[in-house]
C-alpha cells in the first residue's frame, strides 16, 4: 500500500477528470511504488475518510490495516507515470453524483490524501504483431492511448473507441499506420437506453464491420462486459479465430447497474459457467 497526495487536477472531457498524484517524504509516493512496464498498468485506490490519521494504522501497510475501518476499492488504469517528476496519473470517468471515485476526482484538491495498492498488469504491444486491434470505452482510453505511445512509428493496426459524443474525444499519439475511429454512443454510458448499450453498443456493429488486415493480429479490448465478452470476445476468438497468445487482453472492466463487488461477483460466476 502506498500513499499519495492530490498534486493537481484536470477536467479533460466533460465526463473526463484527470488527477495527478505524487508525495514526497519516507514511506509516500514513489518511496515504496515500482513503477512496472505493462501499457494495461492498473491500481487500486482505498478511499478512507480523510480524518484517519495514518499514523496509527498497522505497518507496514496493507488491505488489512484498514480492516476495521469503513473504506471502499476500487481499480484504475494508470494512463502515465512520469519517474522523473515522482507522479503518477490516472484519469476518472465521472457519472454526476453516482459512485465512490468520480466523486471524489471531482472534488480532489492539492494535498488530499489516497491510498494506492499495485501496481498489476499484463499486456503491451507486442512486436511480433503484423497488426494491432485496440478496442475499447472511456474506461479503456488510458490503456489504449498507453499503447499507442508505445508502438513503434512503423506500426498498423485499428483503434475503435466509443464515447458519448465529439465533445468526448481526447488527442492521441497515434503511429500514421493506425487508425482511430471514435464511436458515439449519444449520451453518458450510465444513462443509454438499452438500445444503445450491452448487446447494442455501436462498438460491435463498429468493430464486425471494419475490414479486417492480412497477418497476424494482437487484439486488446476492455469496456462495458456485456459488449465485451457476449458479442466481442467471441467474434474475435471464434468467428476470427484469434488464438488466445494474441487476444489475452480481452474482458470487461466494468459493467451496467452493477459496483466493483457486484461485478467481481458477476465475473466469477462468468467464469464458473465457462468452465463447465
Amino acid at each position: 500500500m502506498h500513499t499519495f497526495e492530490v498534486v493537481r487536477t484536470e477536467q479533460l472531457t466533460r465526463h473526463v477528470i484527470r488527477v495527478i498524484l505524487g508525495g514526497s517524504g519516507e514511506g509516500t509516493g514513489f518511496d515504496t511504488f515500482t513503477p512496472i512496464e505493462s501499457t494495461d498498468a492498473y491500481v487500486k485506490l482505498l478511499f478512507v475518510d480523510d480524518t484517519v490519521d495514518a499514523g496509527t494504522l498497522e505497518r507496514p501497510l496493507t488491505l488489512d490495516s484498514f480492516a476495521a475501518l469503513d473504506h471502499t476499492v476500487r481499480t484504475y488504469t494508470l494512463r502515465q507515470v512520469d519517474t522523473e517528476r515522482c507522479e503518477i496519473t490516472i484519469d476518472f470517468v465521472v457519472h454526476g453524483d453516482h459512485g465512490v471515485a468520480g466523486p471524489w476526482a471531482a472534488a480532489a484538491t492539492p494535498g488530499q490524501r489516497i491510498f494506492v495498492m499495485g501496481p498489476s498488469g499484463a499486456y503491451s504491444p507486442d512486436p511480433a504483431a503484423d497488426w494491432h486491434l485496440l478496442v475499447g470505452d472511456e474506461a479503456a482510453l488510458p490503456a489504449i492511448s498507453a499503447a499507442l505511445e508505445a508502438l513503434p512509428g512503423d506500426a498498423v493496426g485499428k483503434v475503435f473507441l466509443e464515447v458519448a459524443g465529439p465533445e468526448d474525444e481526447v488527442e492521441l499519439s497515434a503511429p500514421a499506420g493506425v487508425d482511430v475511429a471514435w464511436i458515439y454512443r449519444g449520451g453518458r454510458a450510465d444513462l443509454i437506453g438499452d438500445d444503445s448499450a450491452g448487446d447494442q453498443a455501436p462498438l460491435i456493429a463498429a468493430v464486425k464491420e471494419a475490414a479486417w488486415l492480412p497477418g497476424q493480429v494482437q487484439v486488446f479490448i476492455h469496456g462495458e462486459a456485456q459488449a465485451v465478452m457476449h458479442n466481442l470476445r467471441p467474434y474475435i476468438r471464434k468467428e476470427r479465430g484469434v488464438d488466445a497468445q494474441w487476444a489475452s487482453s480481452i474482458s470487461g472492466y466494468w459493467r451496467r447497474g452493477r459496483t466493483e463487488e457486484t461485478f467481481r461477483q458477476w465475473k466469477r460466476e462468468l467464469a464458473e459457467a465457462e468452465a463447465k
